[in-house]
């Protein structure tokens, strides 16, 4: 018996689950990377798969979109299905002049538009989600040991789209923040108040500064792969 949106038997995941939002990604990334995969769960098309990355054994899950969807996911993976890590292998839209279309960012923190910490009554106060310490270094020497342009920082997580202010980015943008998405602020709140481990990997397929750089569809499918070897050689058992 699995979970509301889980349709797996316990034991079917791995300790280390990579989370894309697009099922087809997840797909793609088990046959691509994964060896003795066996799907595991296809629930609303939402599947996820158990494999092995020299030797060692992961899973590999869609998130769907959005806050409330990871939110979901991650709370039943962690709660009762054993999963300890749950690391984000998405994409994401770039804030900063010097991140690159396809450079990757290590997000180390999260801000958020979001009312999803208010579920916490923090009594007027901020929650900072922050992603594993350990994992992020680790993220970061596979990475530039690959030769791979690497960003560590913040992102917004946001609950917008199609934001109806066409310039609110460039608040954000002058605080820093590298790049938008929509899910790893649900995703390290839930891992933070069950004390399990969470990681955003990101890879940028777009620019808010130079509209003209964008990924294509096949591109945003199948064209992150220096971001998931990274993820599977940091995977832990």
């Amino acid at each position: 018996m699995g979970t509301p949106h889980i349709n797996a038997k316990k034991g079917d995941f791995a300790k280390t689950v990579l989370m894309p939002g697009d099922p087809k990604r997840a797909e793609w990334i088990a046959n691509t990377f994964l060896t003795d995969v066996k799907r595991v769960t296809d629930v609303r098309n939402i599947f996820g798969y158990t494999g092995y990355y020299k030797g060692k054994r992961v899973s590999v899950m869609a998130s769907g979109m959005g806050l409330p969807s990871i939110g979901i996911y991650c709370h039943e993976l962690y709660t009762y299905y054993g999963v300890e890590t749950i690391m984000r292998v998405g994409t994401c839209g770039t804030y900063q002049p010097e991140v690159d279309l396809f450079d990757i960012i290590v997000a180390i923190g999260s801000c958020t538009d979001s009312n999803w910490a208010a579920q916490f009554n923090l009594l007027g106060g901020t929650f900072s989600a922050i992603g594993d310490f350990d994992l992020a270094v680790k993220a970061k020497e596979v990475a530039n040991a690959s030769g791979i342009n690497v960003h560590v920082g913040n992102i917004l997580s946001a609950d917008i789209f199609y934001d109806n202010d066409p310039n609110s980015w460039k608040k954000w943008a002058n605080l820093g923040v590298l790049g938008v998405e929509m899910e790893s602020y649900a995703l390290y709140t839930t891992a933070a108040k069950l004390k399990k481990k969470a990681l955003c990997l990101l890879t940028v397929t777009d620019s808010f500064i130079d509209h003209s750089k964008k990924a294509t569809v096949e591109e945003r499918q199948t064209g992150l792969e220096k971001m998931i070897r990274v993820a599977l050689e940091i995977a832990e058992e």
